[in-house]
């Protein structure tokens, strides 16, 4: 408050009366005076202080989590994976016996193994011991001729209980795999974008190293069956599905099946369009095949495995789920997050791409409960980007990113299991590379399973948002998410609670446990990229620690950092952690 005041020219008399301008000067210093005695005398209330608008107050932020009951319970499977057929064309297949690669899988077990994707509905099963060798010339297989006796001899039964074959490939042999893949990455490539796929055949002997690797993996096979080869009137032919059938249950092979991939792009793929309805019939039809075989007559059947929910495609999942919708054990669908122009890193990061997904959940949700509610949704073959990703980006650290928010997002929302694409080989957006190393993603999924169980827990934050101004959305860059501790962990007794936590600010947070969190001690599993990329590394640290395979090929022991009881969370900007709230003693956690 400024304060004008007029003095005369002359000094006034020591009996004259005071200007009038020290009046408020007083009454000013007095009230200064009241205000110093009401503080010592106890008045402890906070004067108001004007800030700066748009100064952002740091705030620390109180975390507590509900232990009583879950808010949701996901498959024990929640985490699972994919294999493309593309592996057949390249000659993957062939080493899917690889020590290395088995132990790399067995650690992300238990889980579903889905064989599918874009090549699925052009795949033909003979049942041929070795079709290579017969061809007269050389052809995308050429080498296997010379070699495939020796991948035979390399065989060597590790796991004798349960009979897998586990095999050490001579290098040069893994030396001109990788030529011929990266040969026919290119072709694979040129399908892709012209929409012109040449059929794959899948002998006996592939199918019996397939299912090799998904059962001494831990893994439980899902095989998707081709729904391109149609009869006259449109409905599926069934013929080379029964041969595969009828073979795989002489082998007394157990597996869940599927049929077609991404029926809303069969106009584009074929030609010949298929409703919602007559997809349903075909699923039907399927079902009828199933039963008559003793083995199969009560596996599960999953579909109808529909791309992103736009208009076309809600209209065919809602003709299916009125046909068949109860013929099915869960309804099935995919997401991609970004095309196949990203360029930068940043993409990665930003929380409206992150929040995509929960929209298509909702739609997914709202047609299936219409016609059976409390069925089981899946989320198949989801990718950071199409295209088979991009080289750098989406197999770099960054990527996970969105991996992390995808498993805590989906099962928040009821979302029963979710399928990473790909585990192996398909372009970049493996979880694994083509020299057999794990890739970011990998070392994010192997900490989920083996920290996080399948019960999910509300979570309550105080002083994580700030008010929204007019005109702006606030986006959550803090994202907070509790499950139960995986409870097959024997480090961790019934009733820990497991924390991820997703920092996509350039600053630190600081996080305060309350309440029932309050004061109990917990173990830091810090994920953060390791040398000079950055965001784009491919390599990872756990606690300051490099992540990497033993020399023997096994999976190196992941040590927490023990924190100190009612220590304060402090959080590194973009960064990712697992924080394993010990002793908690929740009820919702101490029973399965």
């Amino acid at each position: 408050m400024r304060v004008l005041c007029a003095f005369p020219e002359a000094m006034p008399s020591s009996n004259s009366r005071p200007p009038s301008c020290l009046a408020p000067v007083a009454l000013f210093l007095a009230l200064l005076l009241h205000l110093s005695l009401s503080s010592q005398a106890g008045d402890r209330r906070p004067l108001p202080v004007d800030r700066a608008p748009g100064l952002k107050e740091k705030t620390l932020i109180l975390l507590d989590v509900s232990t009583k009951n879950p808010v949701r319970t996901v498959n024990e499977n929640f985490l699972s994976l994919q294999l493309d057929p593309s592996i057949i064309h390249d000659g993957w297949l062939d080493f899917l016996s690889s020590k290395r690669l088995v132990t790399l899988a067995r650690g992300l077990s238990p889980a579903f193994l889905r064989f599918g994707g874009k090549r699925t509905d052009f795949l033909q099963f003979q049942n041929l011991r070795n079709p290579a060798k017969s061809r007269g010339g050389p052809g995308p297989d050429y080498y296997l001729k010379n070699y495939e006796d020796d991948i035979v001899r390399s065989d060597v039964a590790l796991d004798k209980q349960k009979g897998c074959k586990i095999a050490q490939h001579p290098d040069v042999m893994l030396e001109l795999q990788r030529e011929k893949a990266a040969q026919m990455h290119l072709v694979l490539l040129k399908e892709q974008f012209s929409n012109t796929y040449s059929n794959l055949i899948l002998t006996a002997r592939s199918l019996d190293k397939l299912y090799n690797f998904a059962d001494c993996s831990g893994l439980h096979l899902i095989f998707a069956l081709n729904a391109l080869r149609r009869n006259p009137n449109n409905s599926w032919n069934s013929s080379s599905a029964l041969s595969l059938l009828k073979y795989s249950a002489s082998k007394k092979y157990n597996i869940s099946w599927e049929l077609g991939n991404e029926p809303n792009n069969y106009r584009t793929m074929h030609g010949r369009a298929v409703n919602g309805s007559q997809l349903g019939k075909d699923y039907i039809q399927l079902k009828s095949l199933l039963q008559p075989i003793r083995i199969y007559s009560r596996a599960s059947l999953y579909g109808p495995n529909i791309g992103r929910p736009r208009k076309n495609v809600i209209a065919l999942l809602d003709g299916f789920m009125k046909v068949a919708g109860s013929t099915v054990d869960a309804v099935t669908w995919q997401h991609c997050y970004i095309d196949g122009r990203v360029v930068k890193v940043m993409d990665f990061l930003k929380t409206r791409l992150l929040d995509t997904l929960s929209d298509q959940i909702r739609k997914i949700q709202k047609v299936v409960n219409t016609y059976t509610p409390g069925k089981k949704i899946w989320l198949e073959g989801v990718v950071t980007t199409s295209a088979g990703g991009t080289n750098n980006l989406s197999d770099s650290y960054a990527a996970g990113f969105l991996w992390l928010n995808t498993l805590g997002m989906l099962a928040n929302q009821g979302i029963d299991v979710v399928i990473r694409h790909s585990f192996f080989d398909h372009g970049y957006n493996h979880l694994v590379d083509q020299n057999f190393n794990p890739l970011p993603d990998y070392w994010l999924s192997l900490l989920y399973k083996r920290l996080i169980g399948p019960k999910v827990l509300a979570v309550h934050v105080a002083g994580l948002q700030r008010k929204p101004r007019p005109g702006r959305v606030i986006r959550d860059k803090l994202r907070i998410y509790a499950h139960c501790t995986n409870h097959h962990n024997h480090n961790y007794v019934r009733g820990s609670i497991t924390l991820f936590i997703i920092n996509l600010h350039r600053s630190r947070k600081k996080i305060k446990l309350a309440g029932t969190l309050r004061d109990k001690l917990v173990h830091q599993y810090l994920l953060q990229p390791y040398g000079q990329e950055g965001l784009k590394s491919k390599s990872v640290q756990l606690n300051g620690q490099p992540l990497v395979m033993v020399d023997d090929g096994t999976l190196p022991e992941l040590k927490p950092r023990p924190l100190r009881a009612g220590r304060t969370l402090v959080i590194p900007p973009v960064t990712m952690g697992f924080y394993v709230v010990k002793n908690v003693n929740a009820l919702a956690c101490r029973y399965r």
